[in-house]
């Protein structure tokens, strides 16, 4: 059985003491054990201040973006093994892993670019200088520096290998040294996935460290220039939002939480159409898709009301039809839950839901004799406004079918109910739907993804996590923001107004900045 060890202060660190297993979802073997014991937590984010933040800090952000792109391409040169990892860690069929590690390959990628395109610059401009005197030689300009502290991120067991490097990514190019601490479940991906990133030389010592098992007294440690971004359950962001010392010292923190996400089906969308036929693919491949672990899936599935049968009838044919079972078989395309504690959870969830609904296929019962399986399950409300669909997020492959009237504005009403969501579909073929329905929800999603006839051939389905674009939402979604580009540097970057002369302030000015100043 594999020992996960930490990498911190500048060597890999084997837990003593009580450990936790790692299992093989599909054949519930154990395979790895994981203990953070013995770990100096106050020394880890010390290192990390003192060593990795001024090493980073020294090198300008094309120096950064070659960094990150010689981590992309050590995670690719290493790809096949990393996806069989994930299919006996995480008990993801081989695209699902696929889509796991070629995310975190490809994120990484992103920002090398973004890097190398920034150059030799070490801050950014945020946004256009004003006048702020009676003529412009007084003058005054946002900019964005780095902070000297350490982001602690605490990451969720479903995309060990993206979810790790999304935030990564953004922190190590803003000039912030990371700890990781995985999911532990499905951490032995995650694991590998450090060594890699050690073992390729591109990482200054201490700007990458690693825990494999709990955090301990970490938190207790952070200080006002440390940042904390976690992605994981309501109730653990809840309390960690009020964790005694974040909030004594300020220290910024960035959630991702629970989300129940929606799909709006406009009643202008014919059966057969491009815009249907993507519509009920993507809300099966939701359910689907790493089982339906994943935080952008679809929960709740709004039709007008006197389609649901038809609608019904169809996510459910398109559901059945993707075959279940040990991942590592090539046609499976749905695997096992990630856990038992996943897997207690969600039949939970699905009986509490079934309550207020009628089962249209799946359900909670056992389907297999070994493994973390559940069925893919639709459920069928007589109410759209039920509270117990807009109350609850079921984490596996389940959705429920909620009628509404056709209305764009009832759409959006519904939608709000949930609290706050990362992302919400719509589709429809008239703009005024659209419009209207897109607009109103914007203020409750992260994002929302407008689907169409004329795009239909070319998109990506609502559930793909995106560099170039905010990942994030209000509120249930825990109210923070990652990645969009530039964006997703702004939490690990101090915005400070300068206030001067502008011929030392202004971007054709200063000494550190003579070509063009992109803005974040």
């Amino acid at each position: 059985m594999q020992n996960l060890t930490s990498y911190v202060q500048g060597r890999w660190h084997a837990g003593s003491g009580a450990s936790v297993t790692l299992f093989n979802p599909t054949t519930e073997e154990a395979l790895a054990q994981a203990s953070s014991a013995g770990i100096d937590f106050k020394g880890v984010l010390e290192h990390g201040r003192a060593k990795g933040g001024p090493a980073l800090r020294s090198m300008n952000y094309a120096q950064r973006g070659t960094m990150l792109d010689a981590l992309s391409k050590a995670i690719h040169a290493h790809r096949d093994e990393l996806i069989e990892l994930s299919i006996q860690n995480a008990g993801t069929p081989r695209s699902d892993a696929k889509f796991d590690i070629d995310g975190a390959i490809g994120t990484l990628a992103f920002y090398g670019r973004l890097g190398q395109e920034l150059g030799a610059r070490t801050f950014l401009y945020d946004g256009p200088g004003v006048q702020l005197g009676r003529t412009a030689r007084f003058w005054g300009e946002h900019v964005l520096v780095a902070r000297p502290g350490v982001a602690v991120h605490i990451n969720a067991f479903n995309f060990p290998a993206w979810n790790m490097m999304e935030k990564a990514a953004c922190a190590l190019l803003a000039g912030t040294p990371v700890v990781e601490k995985p999911g532990t479940p499905t951490a032995l991906v995650a694991w590998r996935i450090a060594q890699l990133c050690i073992g390729c030389g591109a990482l200054p010592e201490g700007a990458f460290q690693f825990i494999a098992g709990s955090v301990g007294d970490l938190l207790d440690h952070m200080g006002p220039q440390d940042s904390l971004a976690f992605t994981g359950s309501s109730g653990t962001a809840a309390r960690l939002r009020g964790h005694a010392n974040l909030v004594r010292h300020n220290v910024r923190v960035n959630f991702e939480a629970d989300s129940l996400n929606a799909a709006v089906l406009a009643p202008d969308v014919e059966a057969g159409s491009d815009t249907f036929n993507l519509f009920v693919a993507n809300v099966a491949l939701d359910m689907t898709q790493k089982s339906g672990q994943k935080c952008t899936a679809v929960r709740r599935v709004f039709v007008p009301k006197e389609r649901v049968e038809e609608l019904t009838a169809e996510i459910v044919a398109t559901a059945n039809a993707v075959k279940l079972g040990d991942p590592s078989d090539a046609v499976v395309r749905m695997g096992p839950l990630a856990s038992a504690d996943q897997l207690r959870d969600v039949r939970a969830g699905i009986e509490r839901l079934a309550k207020h609904a009628r089962l249209a296929t799946g359900g909670a019962g056992a389907i297999r004799e070994r493994g973390y399986f559940v069925a893919p399950t639709v459920l069928v409300a007589a109410d759209g406004r039920n509270p117990a669909f807009h109350a609850e997020e079921v984490f596996g492959p389940c959705a429920a079918i909620l009628p509404y009237s056709g209305d764009a504005h009832e759409a959006a009403e519904l939608v709000a109910l949930g609290g706050g969501s990362l992302v919400t579909s719509v589709y429809s073929n008239e703009q005024t739907f659209l419009e209207t329905a897109g607009l109103a929800i914007g203020a409750w999603s992260g994002r929302v993804w407008l689907g169409s006839d004329k795009m239909a051939e070319q998109s990506l389905a609502p559930g793909m996590v995106l560099p170039q674009m905010i990942h994030g939402g209000p509120g249930r979604a825990g109210g923070g923001e990652e990645l969009g580009g530039l964006r997703g540097l702004s939490f690990y970057l101090q915005r400070v107004a300068l206030q001067g002369f502008k011929g030392v302030i202004a971007p054709e000015s200063m000494c550190v900045s003579k070509s063009a100043a992109p803005t974040a």
